[in-house]
């Protein structure tokens, strides 16, 4: 057995290590997520935490670690005998992102079910987990319905089965930690609510503590027992720790006055809902068991808030989490408790705010006018300088192609439904059909490998011809394994959206390119909310860059094209050309997933010999193969030239306008969409 990272030599990461304690001391917390940069001690750290746990007491022979002391009533192996328990280590259970749903919840035999009416159970991971750790890596890369299984089975302590009308209930209370690396995509702020804690963490930048973060390391590479024997003291007094908060926990009293300043946070920072009150509160009664005490004090109060309201402040797709720490404290000073709303009984005339010592350390204006740079020049200054914000300088325009400075998007706005057509079989979303594991049934077939969800009436039909050939003298049904049918299913799933943007200069104009930008915004929330890859191609002066590779993270793509700059001629086929080679790349990565062109741009081509006819051969390439297109026309005024449609036209998709983009104008998008691709394919 490896042999692991002691917890107590991880360098730094102090809140990252806090979160994971608390969890330990009070699982009721909710569990953790760990987001930050790649190679930052995410999973060392967890996976070290293993080790500190203690250990637990379990019903011998129960698969389901049940507590000896209160044995679950319906646990499928039950009911316990009183007696017969053994000791062993909490286990870490890791769930792999491409789990299914009956590795993770566990699978009922169907056949026994039906011809025997026995539940034949085999346990899946939850149960695994229970009284333990579940370890999901990378959990913004699983699937959303299973990371719905998994918080479900968090919050309500149980795992639930369900097979056409037979069901299996087992206790699953676990330790949940998920880390992440935000660059590869966000969790739904729905699900980000789930997790009690969040932690952000970032690799050290100061260089005495990174030289000690590889000492340690290659140290432990060298020898890894002999490193953790150095560590073992440190370790079995944060073990100790642990056992002694356990038992302080339920002791600790949360007063009034800290219930109120946890209701007031919540409250001034708009948080939605009441889970984050009831973390706020368990995660400041662990804080104080933690430390020793028996009573929550508002340094508690501030660092759970720090803990548990970050990630639940996530408004938009777009926002980053965060907290203002400013506003934090005041709220916590607002309401300390303390009802004297003077706390100076004495005070000094000259020490309020206009005094010395008020109006934060700056010198009270007098009547009139004055000089310096706290005087007179203040009717001379802009406006917004005079409010405490700097005025942006005019940015200088570089020589050359004609760059100008990216300018900014407009108001995102809910799009039409952009759809591939066709039946596709790519990874679960929200954009076009597909044959998925979940959705309406729409057949039934012959199950390849393990059956996962039963068609009851073609399984049924399948056998009722055997019953008298195989003996049938009972009420139950006679089933053989090949009676079983699978259920075929249709959902939909997520693509690739390959956004191909004209950030030429005849899309310069800056409320021209300010519209652009604000389309190709809407149309990222829209792939955000469908689960889709994205990428991102430019064209501008001499050529094309791919500004964003294929990826989940919707929220990069969002702040490339924000500092796109513009200028130049257009080399539309060299952005057509780099889109079909990104596209050919990625189908060798994800074959499954499916891919739409979104092409932006008002159809111009300029620059080279040739560039129009260059520009339709190119897109032709995505005709022939069948690619679903559609072009964005960015063309505005009195007179139009008509190229975007041409465009589309040589695509084999469809042209429409910023206006047509918008999901209240034109109502047959989808369909047209659809019916063109579909006629060039």
């Amino acid at each position: 057995m490896t042999t692991p990272f002691p917890f107590t030599a991880v360098v730094g990461q102090d809140d990252l290590r806090l979160a994971l304690l608390l969890n330990a001391v009070s699982p009721a917390v909710g569990g953790v997520l760990v987001r930050g940069e790649k190679g930052t001690a995410k999973s060392t750290a967890v996976r070290a935490l293993s080790a500190l746990m203690p250990e637990v007491d379990v019903v011998s022979e129960c698969r389901f670690s049940c507590d000896p002391g209160s044995p679950d009533p319906g646990c499928p192996d039950g009911p316990h005998e009183p007696g017969g328990f053994a000791s062993r280590p909490a286990r870490m259970v890791e769930l792999p992102v491409g789990a299914s749903e009956d590795r993770l919840v566990g699978a009922l035999d169907i056949e026994r079910a039906l011809s025997e009416g026995v539940k034949a159970f085999e346990p899946g991971l939850l149960a695994d987990a229970h009284r333990g750790i579940l370890y999901v890596d990378e959990v913004n890369l699983l699937h959303d319905h299973l990371v719905d299984l998994l918080l479900d089975a968090a919050a309500m302590g149980a795992s639930y089965v369900e097979r056409e009308g037979v069901s299996v209930r087992h206790a699953a209370r676990f330790l949940l930690v998920g880390t992440m690396n935000p660059e590869e995509g966000e969790l739904r702020p729905q699900l980000l609510d789930r997790f009690g804690l969040t932690v952000e963490v970032a690799a050290s930048r100061e260089p005495e503590q990174r030289v000690e973060v590889v000492r340690r390391r290659l140290a432990y590479d060298d020898d890894p027992a002999g490193f953790a024997a150095r560590w073992a003291e440190e370790e079995a007094d944060v073990r100790a720790r642990i056992v002694a908060a356990k038992k302080l926990l339920p002791s600790v009293r949360l007063g009034d006055d800290a219930l109120r300043q946890i209701a007031a946070t919540c409250a001034a920072f708009e948080v939605d809902g009441m889970r984050a009150d009831i973390v706020m509160a368990r995660t400041a009664t662990a804080l104080a068991a933690w430390a020793g005490r028996t009573e929550v004090l508002a340094e508690d109060v501030r660092q759970a808030a720090l803990l548990a309201l970050p990630h639940r402040r996530r408004r938009n797709p777009f926002d980053a989490p965060g907290l203002d720490e400013d506003k934090l404290d005041e709220t916590l000073e607002e309401f300390s408790g303390d009802d004297d709303p003077d706390p100076d009984p004495d005070p000094d005339p000259d020490s309020g705010p206009d005094g010395p010592g008020g109006g934060g350390g700056q010198p009270a204006p007098e009547d009139g006018p004055q000089d310096g740079p706290q005087g007179g020049d203040q009717e001379a200054r802009p406006e917004a300088e005079q409010d405490g914000q700097p005025q942006p300088q005019p940015q200088p325009q570089p020589s050359g192609v004609g760059d100008q400075s990216a300018a900014r998007s407009s108001e995102p706005f809910r799009t039409k439904v952009l759809s591939v057509p066709g039946l596709g079989e790519g990874a679960a979303g929200r954009r076009s059909r597909a044959r998925t594991e979940h959705g309406r049934t729409t057949g039934a077939r012959r199950p390849k490998g393990s059956l996962t969800k039963l068609h009851l009436a073609a399984t049924v039909q399948a056998a009722a011809p055997h019953q008298r050939a195989r003996g049938r003298s009972g009420p139950g049904l006679v089933v053989r394994r090949d009676d079983l049918r699978q259920a075929t299913r249709e959902g939909r799933e997520g693509n690739l959206v390959l956004f191909v943007v004209d950030a030429s200069g005849s899309m310069a104009a800056r409320q021209r390119m300010s519209a652009v930008k604000g389309a190709v915004l809407s149309l990222l929330l829209d792939a955000y909310q469908r689960r889709d890859k994205v990428g991102l191609v430019t064209f501008r002066g001499s050529g094309a860059d791919v500004a964003l590779p294929p990826t989940s993270s919707v929220d990069a793509a969002a702040a490339r094209l924000e500092s796109l700059p513009t200028g130049g001629r257009t080399p539309l086929s060299a952005g057509l050309l780099r889109a079909h080679d990104v596209l050919r790349v990625e189908r060798l990565r994800d074959p499954a997933r499916r891919p739409l062109v979104v092409v932006v741009t008002d159809g111009r081509a300029t620059g080279g010999p040739e560039p129009v006819a260059l520009a339709g051969r190119a897109a032709r390439l995505f005709a022939a193969e069948g690619v679903a297109s559609v072009v964005v026309d960015c063309e505005s005024g009195p007179v139009r030239l008509g190229l975007a449609g041409q465009l589309a036209g040589e695509l084999g998709g469809t042209a429409v306008t910023l206006d047509e983009l918008r999901a209240d104008s034109i109502a047959g998008l989808v369909k047209d969409v659809q019916g063109t691709s579909r006629r060039a394919a």
